[in-house]
């Protein structure tokens, strides 16, 4: 019986990543549930952190600290790219 601070959760997983994770359970000597586990808990950190960067480069841009480049001057640099005379990297 799971505990009371657990939840049972289930997924479909394509045939050959649920293959994969039992070949990695049993090299590793845990479970299944173990594997999973420790995956989704590092994908869910990992993408607290992007979530977190992001905010905090909007943030930056927010300021307007000169830590940003113009999306005017990405394009202009962009449509340079190609030509005889491409424009210099926007800084």
């Amino acid at each position: 019986m799971a505990s009371a601070d657990t939840r049972v959760m289930t997924a479909h997983l394509p045939v050959e990543l649920a293959e994969q994770v039992d070949e990695l359970a049993a090299r590793l000597e845990r479970s299944r549930g173990w594997v999973v586990k420790q995956a989704l808990a590092a994908y869910v950190e990992r993408e607290a952190e992007r979530h977190r960067l992001t905010l905090e480069a909007m943030a930056d841009v927010d300021v307007g600290n000169g830590n940003a480049v113009s999306h005017d001057d990405v394009k202009a640099w962009a449509a340079s790219l190609g030509t005889d005379r491409p424009g210099k990297l926007p800084e």
